[in-house]
């Protein structure tokens, strides 16, 4: 099995020509960005940079991300790539945890490596603008004057590859560790699940640094000699406009993403003949949009990706048929080269109609969380990752993620799942997005509290909610609080941060 970097230097060498980038105005064949990502990795490797290092990456979507990701693979490093949202103190933790050896980065996170360099980034750390930055290194100025040997350096596929942090959405990050062989079983998967093709073209709008964007998009299509459309960010009239205009053939959005394109007044009415396969994932999708989108883009293969970054990310999925038949579910079959289970507490399989936590093995699951042991032991049980997923096992086989072990809702002795109040709450025609979180009760335990975003324009009431409720769950699940609220919190995968809506809404100490 080939490692990262090798996929490029195989497709450069098989389809020289072929377009692989395109940034805005810029447009790069696979012998262009072939050779450019050699002249990066060797400016990185005459500043000490070398097989097993960490090179962290801080950026917005760009062709200069592709380029950066592929030169620290070139070199043999560990590639750590970081959300550019994140704050100078989160940035410092990722960076020392990691021991990072160098940090790329661009002009919109100047401001916060500015400022975690004010607390005191580590001495050894080299840094790495991405363009003309006063006081930092230009790393594509000097790769433009790069005149050096390309770099060869020998890699396995035993050898590490990524560290992907968790998103944190309820407590500190964590490392999750995989190798070039985890990490091309994820392309495998990913080619032969969703029917990546030679010569697709593929549009990324979802965030790069993350997990789903870069191991089942990226990777998988320079392998294979897919063009890369790059959006700096999601913009719902660019996307519908490069769908039709690029010919674009694949994407992946989180489900926000997808109910915003359904919004844009003619979306309907492009012409997205060359539009294959829509994947979306990494949040749950509100049956109601998933119904929307097949009536809306009907010749289109939607295909639902449900998993985690400890997965590869890797999980469950639902192909076009399985999406039209159950658009309620998270899956139907386990990803390719993996194995999928629902377990109780005492790790016996459930009964269909229960519910039980999701377990996970096969290839592409991460090696462990980098320098935590203990958390890896307490993850990865008997070969089987533990996601800490409550999913519910139909009769008919197809599996629905209900909650987050941690989430789960216990009022009057009843468990209530986040997911099934909130898939209730979202069919409301004045609700954009909702959210349901536990309050601490004195009677019943804890209480069911709905965070609500409504349209322009829209009013709604705890009352109107519960009798709109009430004909799609059983009156114990109903809300018992409402709140409205202009942007339900989430990560930039699109899942939900419970945990930010508890520190603002729930008094400390109840």
């Amino acid at each position: 099995m080939p490692t990262i970097d090798a996929t490029l230097r195989m497709t450069a060498r098989r389809v020289p020509g072929r377009e692989a980038l395109v940034f805005g105005d810029i447009r790069r064949t696979y012998a262009e960005l072939d050779a450019e990502v050699d002249r990066v990795a060797g400016v990185l490797a005459e500043r000490g940079i070398t097989k097993g290092d960490r090179v962290a990456l801080m950026a917005t979507n760009s062709d200069r991300f592709v380029i950066a990701f592929y030169a620290a693979h070139r070199l043999g490093a560990i590639f750590v790539p970081i959300n550019p949202a994140s704050a100078a103190p989160e940035l410092d933790y990722l960076l020392r945890d990691s021991g990072a050896a160098a940090l790329i980065f661009d002009a919109v996170v100047e401001p916060a490596v500015r400022k975690a360099a004010a607390i005191g980034l580590p001495g050894s750390l080299q840094l790495f603008a991405m363009s003309d930055l006063e006081g930092h290194q230009d790393l594509f100025a000097l790769a433009a004057d790069y005149d050096g040997p390309p770099v060869e350096v020998e890699i396995a596929e035993s050898d590490d590859a990524q560290i992907l942090y968790t998103s944190g959405t309820t407590g500190s990050p964590k490392g999750a560790l995989f190798d070039h062989h985890r990490v091309l079983c994820v392309t495998t998967a990913v080619i032969g699940t969703c029917g990546m093709a030679d010569n697709d073209r593929l549009l990324h709008v979802a965030p790069l640094y993350h997990a789903a964007e870069l191991c089942i998009m990226l990777i998988p299509g320079t392998l294979l000699g897919a063009t890369h459309i790059v959006h700096s960010g999601f913009d719902p009239a660019e996307v519908l406009e490069t769908l039709e205009s690029e010919r674009i053939t694949m994407f992946f959005g989180v489900p926000t993403m997808y109910q915003f394109l359904l919004r844009m007044r003619g979306a309907a009415d492009r012409d997205l003949s060359a539009w294959r396969t829509g994947m979306f994932g990494a949040a749950p999708m509100p049956a109601t949009v998933v119904e929307q989108l097949v009536t809306t883009w009907p010749t289109v293969n939607f295909t639902q990706l449900c998993g985690q970054t400890e997965g590869g990310p890797g999980g469950i999925f639902a192909n076009r048929d399985q999406v039209r038949e159950r658009p309620d579910a998270s899956g139907r079959q386990a990803l390719i080269l993996m194995e999928c289970r629902v377990v109780d507490e005492n790790g016996a399989d459930v009964a269909p109609g229960e519910v039980g936590e999701l377990l996970l093995r096969g290839e592409t699951v991460m090696k462990g969380y980098w320098n935590k042991p203990e958390a890896t032991a307490d993850t990865i049980r008997d070969g089987w990752l533990h996601t800490g997923d409550l999913t519910r096992l139909d009769a008919d086989g197809y599996m629905t993620l209900v909650d987050r072990l941690k989430d789960m809702i216990i009022t009057g002795g009843r468990n209530v799942y986040s997911i099934e109040v909130e898939n209730a709450i979202a069919a409301h025609p004045d609700v954009v997005d909702c959210a349901v979180i536990a309050r601490p009760h004195a009677e019943y335990g804890e209480s069911i509290v709905a965070f609500a975003t409504l349209k322009d324009g829209a009013a709604l009431t705890l009352e109107s909610l519960r009798e709109f409720c009430v004909e799609r769950i059983a009156g114990y699940k109903l809300p018992h609080d409402l709140v409205l609220t202009a942007q339900i919190p989430r990560n930039p995968s699109g899942k939900v941060l419970k945990r930010t809506l508890r520190e603002q809404f729930i008094p400390a100490g109840s």
